[in-house]
């Protein structure tokens, strides 16, 4: 059965479907960057509430800045942007339809629908999930990169901009200039900081081209950080072929697994969606949960994705299978990770980790290794980095982290140990696979590039450490590498 609002009453009794009368909804939010993460997540906690009655002027208006997320757009919009979500839980599936998208906005060069829509007095919340790479850092100063093509563009021409940030900067002067008040920008990326990360990149985007505007909008403006925790995995044939099989024609249903958490920052300068009522926990302090999740979950993925593409190991399910793989991760992350975690109200580093073993190990999540390692341009410096430094300041053991960049480096050379070919799995493929590639020969070159390691190319036990550990998986293969750092 085609999905759509006609349909919804024709669905099996055993699937969730939303009670609120979506005709309704309002629109309070528009979220930029609408894949699966945030359906799984953010649009739940509020089709949660909607279902209790609640929060039905916070609907949620879908955008894109970038050409593909037309697609989804399309997708979408001929299924009146209702969305399967199916949990994947070991000890059962169960599939449900959330209906709080309302709308999605077209998709264009200049972001002319995006900004008219942000700049209504209606929208209250911006949110966004662009990705770890999305937000234009500078990896050396940790600002905003004035450098980029596309903020160079966004300063010439502020009122076409191509980048979401300069989209909301735009969307922000027109409605100080009709006297409406700012919203709050909520990013819900995996980024330490991510509020103080996403207010610099605004305001200083601001002050480029109209520094009144931009001290209006640090002033009065709101920039919550927040932990967003939940293991989507893209979609595909299967996961479609999996909603068929519950009776629903969706082209864009989403799998995940049967956990999530939401930590957010209490600051809002325009209202918000009471999300607690739907389990996510609102705090003055979200660094400590930032720090656990990134570091225990995001770079734990990293310790195990690239090594299994190495060895060509489809899933992140299918790695924690792996006994040699599995006991890596735990080494690592026992004797170089939970070190530099501090614990959270509700749970120690070590209880953590003991879940994060479970979710990865879960068989219903096909999440896979591909998926996992893509980007590591950003997910690397993002979520691995951060340890290595906190390890070599502290004199702490370095050695498993070493050997996960040396990992990373091996992987970008586009080969597998079976001689199959990686695909292009990163923004800067060709860059990485060049270096990756001298580095054959001179490990050092790939601690060369400053915008992923900054000094660390200077710290002799790094580099050390570093081209042992791709100098062995260069002539002895992988799992020697994996086999030696676990029998130390």
């Amino acid at each position: 059965m085609k999905l759509s609002n006609d349909t919804l009453s024709q669905l099996p009794q055993t699937i969730g479907r939303p009670s609120y009368d979506r005709a309704e909804i309002s629109p309070g939010i528009v979220h930029i960057g609408l894949g699966n993460f945030h359906r799984a997540h953010q649009a739940w906690y509020l089709h949660a509430l909607m279902q209790s009655g609640l929060a039905m002027d916070w609907g949620i208006i879908g955008a894109g800045v970038r050409a593909a997320d037309a697609g989804m757009r399309d997708r979408l919009l001929a299924q009146d942007c209702l969305t399967t979500l199916i949990e994947l839980d070991p000890t059962g599936r169960s599939a449900e339809v959330i209906g709080p998208l309302i709308d999605f906005l077209p998709v264009e060069a200049d972001n002319a629908s995006l900004i008219r829509c942000m700049a209504g007095s209606a929208i209250r919340i911006v949110s966004l999930t662009v990705t770890e790479g999305g937000y234009y850092q500078d990896a050396q100063h940790k600002g905003l990169d004035l450098n980029h093509e596309d903020i160079r563009h966004d300063i010439a021409r502020p009122d076409r901009p191509r980048t979401v940030f300069g989209a909301i900067v735009e969307a922000l002067r027109l409605r100080r200039g009709r006297g409406l008040p700012a919203f709050t920008v909520q990013s819900c990326d995996n980024l330490q900081g991510n509020g103080q990360i996403t207010r610099t990149a605004v305001v200083t985007l601001a002050q480029q081209t109209d520094p009144e505007l931009a001290a209006w909008i640090d002033q009065t403006g709101a920039f919550p950080n927040s932990m967003v925790d939940c293991i989507v995995p893209a979609t595909g044939p299967a996961e479609i072929a999996l909603a068929r099989g519950y009776g629903i024609e969706d082209t864009a249903p989403v799998t995940h697994e049967n956990y999530r958490h939401w930590v957010i920052e209490d600051e809002f300068c325009a209202g918000r969606p009471p999300w607690d009522l739907a389990g996510a926990i609102f705090t003055d302090d979200v660094h400590g949960y930032e720090s656990m999740k990134i570091r225990v979950l995001n770079a734990g993925h990293q310790v195990l994705a690239n090594a299994g593409e190495l060895l060509s190991i489809a899933t992140i399910a299918d790695c924690m299978k792996d006994p040699l793989l599995a006991a890596f991760f735990r080494k690592v992350q026992t004797a170089e990770i939970l070190p530099h975690v501090i614990a959270v109200p509700e749970m120690a580093p070590e209880d953590y980790l003991t879940l994060i073993e479970a979710r990865f190990s879960n068989p219903e999540i096909r999440d896979t290794t591909r998926r996992v390692a893509y980007d590591g341009s950003s997910r690397h410096p993002g979520f691995v980095m951060p340890i290595l430094r906190d390890a070599v300041r502290s004199k702490a053991p370095i050695d498993g982290l070493c050997l996960v960049e040396a990992l990373w480096a091996q992987m970008c050379t586009g080969l597998r140990e079976d001689a199959s070919e990686i695909a292009p799995n990163d923004p800067d493929w060709e860059t990485r696979k060049s270096v990756a590639e001298r580095a054959q020969k001179n490990p050092e070159v790939w601690l060369q590039q400053s915008q992923i390691y900054g000094d660390l190319s200077e710290q002799p036990g790094v580099v050390e450490r570093f081209s042992y550990w791709l100098s062995m998986i260069r002539s002895q293969g992988c799992r020697a590498a994996l086999s030696e750092y676990i029998g130390h």
